[in-house]
């Protein structure tokens, strides 16, 4: 694998925990927590393959919606992967971020979250974001309400808004806009994920479910990402 053509920023919708739970008549749950693993496997895949930035998918704003003993358990695993993963990410040089509303996440996984992203900051080898409470609709929305409280205030001017300025009040300032987006499950759409961010990203998608998503799934998609010619519109 030619590592300079590799993906700097690589973007994940993790889809299919629940159905691979369902095709083995387990509880969702257990679909869930076999999908921690797979995040454990590609975030170490793609570090060695020398991406830099990698965000997955982990909890939309729509996510709230599934029952309430779903939801509960979700957050409870995140915190059972945050408590294990601290000094795996340090050794490996990988910092933790965020994005998403994140204060309207519990209040322990908001205190374990910004423990880690604490300890992590200086670690410049990868970026591993997770989106979590996160809605592409509701970020554009949160960036349009600061922008317009910049100009308000005084601290910017309204013929100082381009899509540079504009991206500087996403939830993703300072990460560079995805060069590939890969969904698992086998399923076309973007879910609501990195609208902004991803006009011109290369899209994968993929019949596997995420908990079987594997090391070579993964290369492959950065095989294919290498075999294409990006215009940008050119």
């Amino acid at each position: 694998m030619a590592k300079e053509t590799v993906p700097q920023h690589i973007a994940i919708i993790m889809d299919g925990n629940g159905r691979w739970a369902k095709d083995r008549d387990l509880p969702r749950i257990e679909g869930h927590r076999a999908g921690a693993k797979t995040v454990d496997i590609i975030t170490e895949t793609a570090r060695e393959c020398g991406v830099k930035f990698l965000t997955l998918y982990a909890f939309s704003t729509e996510n709230w919606k599934r029952p309430t003993g779903e939801v509960s358990e979700l957050f409870r695993l995140l915190e059972e992967y945050l408590d294990t993963k601290e000094e795996k990410l340090n050794k490996n040089n990988i910092r933790l971020a965020a994005i998403g509303r994140i204060e309207k996440l519990p209040k322990s996984t908001q205190d374990k979250l910004s423990a880690i992203m604490s300890s992590t900051m200086k670690n410049d080898g990868m970026t591993l974001s997770l989106a979590l409470n996160y809605g592409a609709r509701t970020e554009i929305i949160d960036a349009v309400r600061a922008v317009s409280e910049a100009v308000r205030s005084g601290r910017m001017r309204q013929d100082q808004i381009n899509e540079k300025t504009f991206s500087e009040f996403l939830y993703t300032k300072g990460i560079p806009d995805p060069d590939l987006l890969i969904r698992t499950s086998g399923e076309f759409r973007i879910s609501n994920f990195l609208l902004w961010q991803i006009s011109y990203s290369e899209l994968y998608i993929t019949k596997k479910l995420w908990p079987d998503f594997n090391k070579e799934d993964f290369k492959d998609a950065i095989a294919e990402y290498q075999r294409r010619e990006r215009r940008f519109g050119g």
